[in-house]
């Protein structure tokens, strides 16, 4: 029980600190949304653009990358699994979205976009901050890594041994008496 307990809780952190990753891919990854100010507003430069959903789009598709393979990289580190391994991937893989999510945000483009629109000057364009709209895409890391895993597991996982069927022996039916065969 110490050792399943020991690999979740490293499997955990491994999976944590992957968040730094998908945080940085995100922040490389995801569309830039232009923004251009004049003297009483901020707008969109772009207001039929994409830019904006794009953002959650890519946190998306990378969290659903990152969730295949930790889920991979858990089920070759220990095939036989175990619920604690299990519970360990997917609190990893939560903790490794927000961390992803916070991390790009940080990083990111200023925060304030008043301050960034005074920076950059009337009528010129700058970065929108990256922002998550889709709360729900913080749960794609740990869902993906919860089926792959689990589809790693019924495809390669190990087996219970097969029961060993014994047939009873044939009892003689004595003199007189038919077998079972009616002969």
């Amino acid at each position: 029980m110490k050792k399943d307990l020991r690999d979740a809780v490293l499997v955990a952190l491994a999976v944590t600190l992957a968040g730094v990753a998908l945080g940085l891919l995100w922040l490389w990854l995801a569309p830039k949304v232009p923004l251009i100010a004049d003297d009483k507003a901020v707008f969109l430069k772009d207001t039929e653009g994409e830019e904006a959903i794009g953002g959650d789009g890519t946190f998306i598709l990378l969290a659903l990358g990152l969730g295949a393979l930790s889920a991979a990289a858990v089920f070759l580190f220990r095939k036989k699994g175990g619920i604690a391994l299990v519970v360990g991937l997917a609190v990893g893989a939560l903790l490794g979205s927000v961390l992803a999510w916070r991390l790009g945000i940080w990083l990111g483009p200023n925060q304030d976009v008043v301050a960034a629109a005074k920076a950059a000057g009337k009528g010129v364009t700058f970065d929108a901050p990256l922002k998550l709209d889709a709360k729900g895409a913080l749960l794609a890391w740990p869902i993906a890594a919860m089926a792959v895993h689990l589809g790693l597991t019924a495809l390669f996982g190990p087996r219970d041994p097969d029961p060993v069927w014994q047939v009873p022996p044939l009892e003689d039916p004595g003199p007189g008496r038919p077998d079972s065969a009616g002969l």
